[in-house]
């Protein structure tokens, strides 16, 4: 199995429209940073995500969630290239966890940390996170 990286420079999210709405936005606001950690571990409903797509319409499982240093959320498939035009849109975390509930437990987990697993059923193994890219 081809096994992409998130690669998501710090600032992106910055370039990536955090606004009142996004195509699978439910008409509320969507919130790029609240305050953290989150009251009773659980993710706030207005928190927003950059998520694949691929996610969001349920063609393939949650394998990485990315708690950057900056606060930002970011989740990906584990597979398919999340740099590709188009692969990634802002929306709410919670929109996500509807199609992986697992992604609930990560509401805990501090910034500058990546959750990764294999296939749904299998543990989150957390871990210290860092952009990698051309330096």
């Amino acid at each position: 199995m081809l096994r992409r990286t998130l690669v998501i420079p710090s600032g992106l999210c910055d370039v990536v429209q955090f606004g009142n709405h996004s195509s699978m936005d439910d008409g509320s606001e969507v919130v790029r940073h609240l305050p953290f950690p989150f009251d009773g571990d659980v993710f706030p409903s207005n928190l927003g995500a950059v998520i694949q797509l691929t996610v969001l319409r349920g063609e393939q499982p949650a394998r990485e969630v990315v708690h950057a240093e900056d606060g930002s959320w970011l989740v990906g498939d584990g597979i398919n290239d999340p740099n590709e035009p188009g692969a990634m849109i802002v929306g709410h975390i919670a929109h996500a966890i509807e199609r992986n509930s697992s992604l609930a437990e990560l509401a805990s987990m501090p910034a500058a940390h990546i959750a990764t697993r294999s296939d749904p059923g299998s543990a989150w193994v957390i871990e210290p996170h860092s952009w990698s890219g051309p330096g």
